[in-house]
């Protein structure tokens, strides 16, 4: 099949065409930098498959591009799917499929990367001593063993999340609707969400983005949080509310704050924007906070995870090309 890749970064053909070329080099694939857009859809036009990555948006209005273009899968090189109007989709005859899995002890990992990066100030250590300050006055922290973390979302993410802070000797509380079989194992309370932010001294948050999870964490939602607590969001942006969060970083309601993911990243990441100003104020407002350690969705970015999802990629591809079915398919039943 021709396939268009958007929003392709070198690491993005580098993995891809190794997968492709570990399958029988079955697929021609054209990279192009620009991001997925009713402007930029007509580039796929010849295609019978698309790749997409988080911040390209297919919209109804895109999607019907594709359906005139003679596009018939979407191929997403993500767990997530909130970009994708699923129900245009079908309507349209194109098949969504995604990659639900891939190394979550990626995310997990740099999700405590980025708590004890917090806790023990490293970001600010770092520049300090480059510097010549050796002073610690403003890096105290707290021992992790003893703490109670709060893990929002228990899938794969989640769960390995809780492995790692179990091995610190945290005491570990769960919110999901669907509790999962291994939580009991790994010492996991479920309890209600309130209950969570209460009692929690860090909160990670590991779900997806839904009608139900958009501004999971509102005033409300922080107005409940332990005085001071941490709050972690490796999983979409769109779950925190940021406006919130600014003012709860003001007020000290946050006491610390480690954003890998932000509601507008769409205009930011994953572009060298260092010799721009930035021209979100609402982000800008947020990197002025000492207490505050932001990440441009790096999360998933290790040699395993980008190896499993091209791999996943090209299979989807593959298998829609043989039988007409991808792999790991997404319908509007997901929605729900």
């Amino acid at each position: 099949m021709q396939i268009v890749v958007f929003s392709a970064k070198p690491y993005d053909r580098q993995f891809l065409d190794a997968a492709n070329a570990a399958a029988g080099s079955p697929h021609r694939i054209t990279y192009l930098e620009a991001r997925l857009s009713p402007e930029t859809a007509p580039l796929a036009a010849g295609a019978q498959a698309v790749c997409a990555f988080v911040n390209d948006q297919a919209d109804a209005a895109v999607l019907e591009q594709f359906a005139r273009g003679g596009v018939k899968i979407l191929a997403l090189r993500s767990a997530g799917f909130n970009n994708v109007d699923l129900v245009a989709a079908q309507r349209l005859g194109i098949t969504v499929a995604r990659v639900p899995a891939y190394s979550p002890e990626s995310v997990a990992e740099h999700t405590v990367a980025m708590m004890l990066s917090l806790n023990r100030r490293i970001h600010r250590a770092y520049h300090r001593v480059r510097e010549g300050n050796f002073a610690l006055d403003g890096l105290l922290g707290f021992d992790m063993f003893g703490r109670t973390a709060g893990i929002i979302g228990t899938g794969r993410i989640g769960l390995a999340v809780a492995r790692i802070l179990a091995g610190f000797g945290c005491r570990l509380l769960a919110y999901d609707p669907y509790p999962a079989a291994e939580g009991a194992a790994l010492g996991l309370e479920y309890v209600g969400v309130e209950d969570l932010l209460a009692r929690s001294d860090i909160i990670t948050l590991h779900c997806p983005l839904t009608p139900a999870t958009h501004h999971l964490i509102d005033a409300a939602a922080i107005a409940r949080m332990r005085r001071g607590a941490m709050l972690v969001n490796t999983s979409r942006g769109a779950i925190v509310d940021t406006r919130a969060v600014i003012a709860g970083l003001k007020s000290g309601a946050i006491g610390l704050l480690g954003l890998d993911v932000y509601e507008e990243e769409g205009d930011l990441f994953f572009e060298d924007l260092s010799g721009q100003m930035l021209q979100d104020d609402i982000f800008a407002r947020l990197l002025t906070f000492p207490n505050v350690l932001v990440t441009a969705h790096q999360a998933f970015f290790t040699h395993e995870a980008l190896t499993a999802i091209a791999e996943t990629t090209i299979g989807n591809i593959s298998a829609f090309a043989e039988t007409g079915r991808a792999l790991h398919a997404v319908s509007t039943e997901k929605l729900a």
